[in-house]
């Protein structure tokens, strides 16, 4: 994978790359609450999740995957992950212009997990901002793809609040947090659809972004 993803940086979280030196902050997050992970594996315990992040680590240096720890900005707590992974770059023949052009095809977001309490939140929205902004418009990606648990109806719901469009479901797809075979639900934002999915997740952000520069509001709240 030909890909590389910077430190990015919003006005309520920063993305880095994941780093063994998350392990103690993202064992804190997960346990703060499991309720919310019942479709997804997150790791309880601190050697759960040492082993959860040396395999991250172990793609990212394999070459397929970005995975990223998510840091809220106002206290320093790491509060989730996620990653980028599935990344292409199509064979387009010699002498094709695309083949002369710097940057990659397509690529999944996925393995997204945030701390119960920073769910549907300002930093939620915001970390998908961040992610889909440096996919299309770093890597000028025409597809950024999803798959979720079709049990998961949270995470589906999720989705199409941000303008990700279903494209059907995927039949025993990949292992299940239950240990069976999973049918996915998939979904996509291609490159002509992002402009109005960037706007929505804008929008969504934009009374945080009030709260943040207006704080005397939050003592009335």
């Amino acid at each position: 994978m030909n890909a590389t993803c910077p430190v990015l940086a919003g006005a309520h979280v920063r993305l880095e790359p994941l780093a063994r030196e998350h392990v103690a902050g993202l064992t804190t997050a997960a346990a703060r609450d499991p309720a919310p992970y019942v479709w997804s594996y997150i790791p309880q315990g601190l050697a759960h999740m040492a082993a959860y992040v040396e395999d991250a680590l172990a793609a990212r240096a394999a070459g397929t995957a970005l995975p990223l720890a998510t840091v809220r900005l106002a206290d320093g707590a790491v509060i989730g992950s996620s990653r980028f992974f599935d990344v292409e770059r199509w064979t387009w023949p010699a002498g094709h212009r695309e083949a002369r052009r710097e940057g990659l095809d397509a690529c999944e977001i996925g393995y997204t997990w945030f701390a119960a309490d920073a769910i549907r939140t300002a930093a939620n929205t915001e970390a998908k901002l961040l992610m889909l902004t440096h996919a299309f418009e770093s890597w000028g990606v025409r597809r950024v793809c999803f798959h979720t648990d079709v049990r998961n109806e949270r995470s589906r719901a999720a989705l199409a609040r941000i303008g990700a469009r279903f494209e059907g479901v995927l039949r025993a797809h990949r292992l299940a947090s239950d240990l069976t075979a999973r049918d996915s639900a998939r979904y996509s934002i291609l490159a002509a659809e992002w402009p109005g999915v960037k706007a929505r997740l804008r929008e969504r952000l934009a009374p945080a972004a009030e709260e943040v520069s207006c704080p005397s509001r939050l003592s009335r709240t």
